[in-house]
């Protein structure tokens, strides 16, 4: 499925992501889902989770997920994937690095339609990922899998959560995502729910420390990288690349968002949110703005997955940045970033509330933001200008 040069994400997402199962043999000190070994009796059945598939095809939304726990505790994984390929869904999965984790399995999702594997990587040495996961082994076991889709010509995407564990390797992490010939690398920014604890949170400074690591690592790596929860990598990019175009610098920039990646599947072409052009199905069906955003706003075994996300007042509200409070409310890149609502929902209780891990102040508040940016709605075309 190619990814349209636009999408209005008041009508559909452009990023499904399904939580098959909370079942996991991994115990990993940063997990949203609070994963346990056995499944759970309420999951979604096979036959719901092939209406899920035709609904998510229905939609045209270009990315699909199946998520954990590890999906592959579920043994129906296979034919889901096969099912979802049928249907022309282009399909990703995040497993578990552990012994279901096997060269077959690769093959078998190969075989089936797989379009990329997702899997995690939290440390540059088996050490440092291992203490992370919980599971001695699990590092091995991960460049195991990379090196066996490899073999299969599986696109292989490494997820990393950055944390006050793990924030010192970061460029140890740069080098090793470049010997491991990854797809994409998505540099996800924790967010204190779950096993997630706030006293692992990075600083704001910290944030834009990152944030300058991921642009510069951007512009020559041979994979894409992107950011989770960390919308505000946006604004840096848009401010980045202004700098660069006024002082001269600004021809030949590699494009950071949007189009397609080396291996075929999409980026989004604007500021994706909770809610906002994101939505996730737990195990029990339930739809949530993201996996990061604990408030419910239905349950597609009541209603369709279509009428939740369109018009639930949840997703409606959060789609207006209009609610934003705090120097969101008034910042001149809302509409191309907006925070991470799940973040402000976990630090404040208020999923409108300002991005509490942002070091920006907007121009209404600061004499120095008028020189970064036009205010308000001409922000989002200076961010396309930006990437252009």
């Amino acid at each position: 499925m190619s990814v349209p040069p636009t999408i209005d994400f008041d009508q559909r997402p452009f990023l499904v992501i399904w939580e098959t199962t909370q079942a996991c043999d991994l115990a990993c000190v940063h997990c949203r889902a609070c994963a346990q070994p056995s499944r759970n009796s309420l999951e979604l059945t096979t036959v719901e989770a092939r209406q899920l598939i035709d609904e998510v095809a229905a939609l045209e939304a270009p990315v699909f997920v199946l998520t954990g726990g590890d999906p592959l505790k579920r043994p129906d994984v296979f034919d889901l994937v096969e099912y979802a390929t049928s249907k022309k869904v282009r399909i990703s999965l995040t497993p578990s690095a552990t012994p279901l984790l096997t060269r077959e399995a690769i093959g078998e999702l190969k075989r089936r339609g797989l379009a990329r594997l997702a899997i995690s990587l939290d440390g540059p040495t088996a050490e440092i990922h291992d203490q992370f996961r919980r599971v001695r082994g699990s590092y091995d076991w991960t460049l195991r899998a990379v090196r066996w889709a490899h073999e299969v010509e599986l696109p292989v995407q490494i997820n990393t959560t950055i944390t006050r564990h793990n924030l010192q390797y970061f460029d140890a992490m740069v080098s090793l995502m470049h010997e491991l010939k990854i797809a994409l690398w998505s540099v996800f920014f924790l967010v204190p729910t779950g096993r997630g604890s706030a006293s692992d949170l990075i600083s704001a400074e910290e944030f834009e420390q990152v944030f300058a690591k991921m642009y510069e690592t951007s512009q020559y790596a041979a994979f894409d990288i992107k950011s989770t929860e960390a919308q505000h990598y946006r604004r840096y990019v848009l401010q980045r690349r202004a700098a660069l175009k006024r002082s001269g610098h600004g021809c030949g920039l590699k494009p950071v968002f949007g189009g397609i990646t080396p291996d075929g599947v999409g980026r989004a072409p604007k500021g994706l949110n909770d809610g906002k052009g994101f939505v996730f199905i737990s195990h029990q069906g339930d739809v949530f703005p993201s996996g990061f955003l604990p408030l419910k706003a239905g349950n597609i075994r009541e209603q369709s997955l279509t009428n939740i996300y369109r018009n639930s007042q949840l997703f409606v509200s959060l789609r207006e940045t209009e609610n934003l409070k705090g120097k969101c409310g008034i910042c001149e890149f809302r509409e191309v970033c907006g925070g991470s609502r799940a973040r402000a929902y976990a630090m404040t209780g208020d999923p409108f509330a300002e991005e509490p891990c942002c070091v920006w102040q907007p121009a209404e508040k600061s004499e120095a933001g008028s020189q970064i940016a036009e205010p308000g709605p001409h922000a989002q075309t200076a961010f396309a200008e930006s990437l252009s």
